[in-house]
């Protein structure tokens, strides 16, 4: 696997190495051993999957204080842009954010640690995403920041008035509300 450290440090892109024959397709999907030798040790916990149809926006998601999570994130199915957002206020990039296409023609997968809010937009008519985390969910931890919070200055590449996102996502707090990672 190939590990590309984005322009925030701590997150990476990671493009499998994939085998295609006649029969179809073979990839290590992960590693222990050559993930933390590229990006640290995490121990991840948990695996999660959702679907999700054409114009879905989930996000931007987080968990505060103990109950923060690292994700390691990937498409199955279909074709998303994903975004990462730091949301450490004592970071050099704090309230700036990476951006990338994961598919499953890429098959890249897009690791984001523990102080960034994270969200993602269903370019396909629908998604399959599945995603590692390194702590249990806690609901009395949840938080989140809009989606289209100007400050953050992210743009999806669909129009605004065909994102579906739920009730909850709407109602998220703007950056300079949200409750934060020193």
């Amino acid at each position: 696997m190939e590990y590309i450290e984005t322009e925030i440090e701590g997150v990476y892109i990671i493009e499998p190495r994939v085998f295609n024959d006649a029969r179809g397709y073979f990839m290590e999907a992960w590693k222990q051993a050559e993930f933390e030798e590229h990006v640290g040790p995490v121990h991840f916990i948990q695996d999660n999957e959702s679907k999700s149809s054409y114009g879905v926006l989930r996000g931007l998601h987080y968990q505060k204080g103990d109950c923060s999570q690292a994700k390691l994130v990937r498409v199955i199915k279909g074709r998303v842009v994903d975004v990462a957002v730091d949301i450490r206020k004592s970071s050099p990039t704090f309230g700036q954010h990476v951006m990338v296409e994961l598919s499953e023609d890429n098959k890249r997968q897009f690791f984001i640690p523990r102080g960034f809010a994270h969200g993602f937009l269903v370019l396909s008519d629908e998604a399959i995403f599945m995603y590692k985390v390194d702590n249990a969910y806690a609901p009395q931890q949840d938080a989140g920041i809009r989606w289209n919070d100007p400050q953050l200055g992210i743009e999806w590449p669909i129009d605004p008035k065909d994102v579906l996102t739920s009730e909850k996502d709407l109602k998220q707090p703007l950056l300079k509300d949200a409750e934060l990672f020193d």
